[in-house]
């Protein structure tokens, strides 16, 4: 994998330039699925930065975009290349959006564990912060009472369960990837609000 191009301040930089009005809530997406996605591949044995990188950026055009979804991540492949990002991250970034009316990727579909991990951690960090504001903060969350959630279609109804399920195609379990969320979400908990 090509070197990042810039350090984890100047994401947060380039994230605040393309999301200048953003909510609280998007930046707790953005900050939950690094965090999960760093976790993931120190469980994999990737790369912790390039990973954690690809799911703190992987909504930088959110901001631009969000009055009309389907021209979410039509914006990120220009602005992360001018970041000096190349085609490989561009790509891996760009590929949650697979299944979506979006950049075009509506039939179009998800290819490596790189990929696999990324829809799989952004998707699940709505499921886990979801549960947290209901049991009013995240300290003492079981992988069980999270599991009873994703099987609630009703809860969190928007929170695709089988985006979440790729986490198997990198190669573990469905429970196991809970465990490693919920721990990776604990972790920044202050900065999320789910203290």
């Amino acid at each position: 994998m090509m070197p990042l191009p810039v350090n984890r301040e100047q994401a947060i930089e380039l994230l605040k330039k393309y999301n200048p009005e953003s909510e609280k809530a998007d930046w707790n997406h953005f900050l939950e699925s690094e965090a999960i996605m760093r976790a993931f591949a120190r469980k994999l044995g990737e790369d912790e930065e390039y990973w954690g990188m690809l799911a703190l950026l992987h909504d930088v055009d959110w901001g631009i975009t969000k009055t009309d979804t389907t021209l979410h991540l039509t914006k990120a492949p220009e602005i992360l290349r001018e970041a000096g990002f190349d085609e490989k991250f561009v790509n891996d970034l760009v590929s949650h959006g697979c299944g979506f009316e979006c950049a075009g990727l509506k039939n179009k579909k998800r290819e490596g564990k790189i990929q696999f991990a990324l829809a799989a951690s952004e998707t699940l960090s709505g499921l886990i912060h979801a549960y947290a504001l209901m049991r009013k903060g995240i300290e003492g969350m079981e992988v069980s009472g999270l599991k009873k959630k994703f099987k609630d279609k009703t809860f969190a109804a928007k929170v695709d369960r089988e985006i979440i399920k790729e986490c198997e195609l990198c190669g573990i379990t469905l429970d196991e990837f809970l465990g490693l969320a919920i721990e990776a979400v604990k972790g920044i908990r202050e900065r999320v609000g789910l203290e």
